[in-house]
């Protein structure tokens, strides 16, 4: 593997990481649809820019201590992402079929396991910045805002859509889109696919995310 190579991969891999927040912000929507206005939003402009950059510039304080970033960190996205849509939307089919005992389980070992790829990768982040160049009105309250990632140790600006729902003052980001792919879909279907192939039990994909190792990968070959 050339040098090149190496910097080009690892530069990917940021801002995979990065726009992995995707994790907390799917919503339990499709994709959205294209945009018959093409207006922007200043209010979810201003949202995005300040609570996405907190995210990232949690993960890349060096001044903070192993266990204070972890707590912040959890309150970060809290502010920025809808955490008990995604938990539903990434079961797709089987958020109608779970039951309320395997629900109360999988809450907390889903978030457990989201917030652990971050953690993982902390020393990945230098001082990453955020910054929005525009955004557009999918509909009244469904905004794309979209922005550009730099510094740190990426070598080229990497673009991010978020995809936010709200109004005025409140807002949350429900889905991230990086290299054209909405990432939570794509989680969601490694989700439903795993379960699929355990023949529709949920609890398989409960225990491995307890398991706490690689992200399950249900999808066939």
């Amino acid at each position: 593997m050339t040098g090149k190579t190496m910097t080009n991969t690892t530069s990917t891999r940021r801002g995979a990481n990065v726009a992995l927040l995707a994790f907390f912000g799917a919503a339990a929507i499709a994709a959205p649809a294209m945009a018959q206005n093409s207006a922007r939003d200043a209010g979810a402009e201003a949202f995005v820019q300040t609570k996405a950059q907190r995210v990232i510039t949690v993960l890349a304080n060096k001044g903070m201590s192993d266990a204070q970033k972890t707590q912040v960190f959890h309150q970060a996205v809290d502010e920025l992402a809808d955490v008990p849509r995604i938990t539903n939307f990434v079961l797709g089919k089987y958020a109608r079929t779970i039951t309320p005992e395997q629900r109360a389980r999988f809450t907390p070992v889903f978030r457990t396991y989201v917030e652990s790829v971050y953690q993982s990768r902390i020393d990945d982040y230098r001082g990453e910045q955020l910054k929005v160049v525009g955004s557009v009105v999918n509909k009244p309250g469904d905004v794309t805002v979209k922005t550009v990632i730099s510094g740190g140790q990426i070598t080229q600006p990497l673009p991010v859509s978020w995809r936010v729902l709200g109004g005025g003052q409140t807002w949350k980001v429900v889905d991230v889109q990086f290299k054209g792919i909405w990432l939570a879909i794509t989680q969601q279907q490694d989700f439903v696919s795993t379960i699929d192939n355990a023949g529709g039990n949920i609890d398989v994909l409960i225990n491995q995310l307890q398991k706490g190792g690689s992200a399950p990968s249900g999808r066939r070959k």
